[in-house]
């Protein structure tokens, strides 16, 4: 079954080098401490643990006596990318939430270290690469990656991420992973032509 993936609009591409603007979307997000790698294992199996049912589902169940009901977790479709990123000496990582929730409408997180927010619309710088899911692999893309926008002389507005869309059982030749961080908006324009793509392709 196809996973649903965050939606951006290309605005230049060089190489493997993509400069990316997305809309508002709501993250699920935990922080844990750790290692890149250990981190992200330990976090995930939490929130994948909200979406798989443990949360307080909003919906509304009918209760009869004598026989006690109680709403059961709502299942949350799963998302991609999941994403990480360092939080002073830890790391936050997260879950995009599906387009059909607003706030109001998500379930609460039943683990009070799982938070729910809306990420604003912002412009990103983007590389994609394949392989193991190793902090080596990740720094040398990061660095890769900076070294980039500052030759495109671009302003960097925040931490990098490292996305990562494939489930563990992947065969690390197919899987699909990038470094992407943030830019200031208004220092490249929009190509003509460019059109909204979803991160599938």
């Amino acid at each position: 079954m196809a996973i649903e993936e965050a939606e951006y609009e290309v605005i230049e591409k060089t190489g493997n080098f993509e400069i990316r603007d997305y809309a508002s979307h709501i993250l699920a997000e935990t922080v844990v401490e750790g290692g890149l790698e250990d981190a992200g294992s330990k976090a995930f199996n939490k929130l994948f643990r909200y979406i798989s049912g443990a949360n307080r589902s909003r919906s509304k169940v009918a209760m009869t006596a004598p026989v006690s009901q109680q709403p059961t977790g709502e299942k949350i479709e799963m998302t991609a990318p999941v994403g990480q990123q360092r939080a002073d000496d830890r790391w936050a990582v997260s879950f995009m939430m599906p387009q059909a929730y607003t706030l109001d409408t998500l379930p609460q997180p039943e683990d009070p270290s799982i938070t729910l927010r809306e990420v604003p619309a912002r412009r990103m710088a983007a590389i994609r690469y394949s392989g193991f899911w190793s902090e080596k692999n990740y720094y040398r893309y990061k660095t890769e990656l900076e070294a980039w926008i500052e030759s495109m002389t671009l302003t960097i507005t925040g931490e990098a991420i490292w996305a990562r869309y494939n489930a563990p059982f992947t065969p690390w030749f197919l899987r699909r992973n990038e470094v992407l961080i943030p830019i200031a908006t208004g220092e490249v324009q929009v190509s003509p032509g460019k059109t909204r793509s979803d991160l599938a392709r």
